[in-house]
């Protein structure tokens, strides 16, 4: 009679005092489709404006069922614990409100807490231009498994281009102990169009975590991705998403716009690039709400606060650090040091040379 909790190891749901194991299961037909996009972010315009899309805010309170203690939710905190028992709790049917886009699928958690661990005591003492206090006694805090809420996104792309390639040529100039070469670049127009499907852009739905933290951990295996169950959520920390599809399409139109802008400079080619107009027709648009795994630790050193966050799937290990200042500036000096003796080799060669 125990609550169940979802073992990592066995990825099935487990019992922590008799060891009983039960499969996760799924609504019958379950899968995880693409939803259209323009659709969903029209439905939401007119939920907007019926004041039918109500957020989470506030405190609620729920039961636990185990004890009968009182455990606050706060926010877009959907799944949680029981600080006096330890039973998983959650806040009945949060993710099935609906005025909230229903969630589409998850990964369930895949690395275990003492692995992510090992690859975080790994990644601080990676980190060289740290504190040599931190890299030797490492960060301690509270170490949680969050499923952290994520839109993806798909798109077909056609894009127009105009610009201008530049290609490095030298020039020599004076004569005898003043000759030198001088770098010129010679510009020709450039132009085309060229096509790209993305693929599940994953943004998090998040404004409490920066957004770069958790691209940190990119790329998610989408592929892994299973029908949404709440069973998966059990004993692990879950949030609902903070950020609404539309804002959440605009920071992935963002990272798109950004891949693009790559692209074209690559087709451009030459040594430099200049882009007088790019134009960008998006097709085909479509969105999944998921929840993605997240081991995450926030920590403080000499008074600030701080957080690394590791993917609970693949490994993957991004966070915040404190910065040496000495080390930086002994850095600094080296390569202050290492370039002015190359420039005093280069330089001696070229006086000693009368070829160019």
């Amino acid at each position: 009679g125990a609550k169940l909790t979802f073992s990592i190891g066995a990825q099935k749901l487990t019992c922590e005092h008799c060891g009983a194991e039960k499969e996760l299961t799924f609504a019958d037909g379950a899968r995880v489709d693409e939803r259209d996009l323009m659709s969903a972010l029209n439905k939401q315009g007119t939920q907007r404006t019926s004041s039918a899309g109500a957020h989470f805010v506030g405190t609620h309170e729920v039961k636990c069922s185990a004890c009968g203690a009182s455990v606050a939710f706060s926010g877009s905190l959907t799944s949680s614990a029981c600080s006096y028992c330890d039973a998983p709790i959650q806040r009945d049917k949060a993710h099935e409100l609906t005025h909230r886009l229903p969630v589409d699928g998850l990964c369930p958690f895949g690395v275990e807490k003492d692995v992510a661990q090992q690859k975080l005591h790994g990644w601080v003492k990676s980190r060289w231009f740290a504190p040599n206090e931190f890299t030797r006694r490492g960060v301690q805090g509270k170490f949680d498994g969050v499923y952290m809420p994520f839109f993806t996104f798909d798109a077909m792309t056609f894009t127009n281009y105009r610009g201008q390639r530049g290609d490095t040529y030298w020039e020599t100039h004076g004569s005898g102990k003043n000759r030198r070469r001088v770098a010129k670049i010679r510009w020709s127009p450039a132009s085309g169009s060229f096509q790209r499907f993305f693929d599940d852009v994953c943004v998090p739905a998040l404004k409490s975590l920066p957004q770069k933290l958790l691209h940190g951990l990119e790329p998610w295996p989408t592929e892994r991705l299973k029908p949404f169950t709440d069973q998966a959520l059990a004993g692990k920390l879950a949030h609902t998403y903070e950020i609404e599809l539309d804002g959440a399409f605009h920071l992935g139109k963002e990272r798109m716009e950004s891949e693009l802008t790559a692209d074209v400079k690559r087709r451009i080619g030459g040594d430099v690039q200049q882009i007088s107009s790019q134009n960008t027709n998006y097709s085909a648009l479509t969105y999944k709400h998921v929840l993605l795994p997240v081991w995450i630790l926030a920590y403080r050193y000499s008074g600030k606060p701080y957080r690394v966050v590791v993917n609970a799937v693949t490994g993957a290990v991004n966070g915040e650090r404190p910065w040496s200042p000495i080390k930086i500036a002994i850095a600094v000096l080296f390569g202050v040091a290492v370039a002015v003796l190359l420039a005093v080799l280069f330089g001696g060669e070229q006086g000693g040379s009368g070829n160019y």
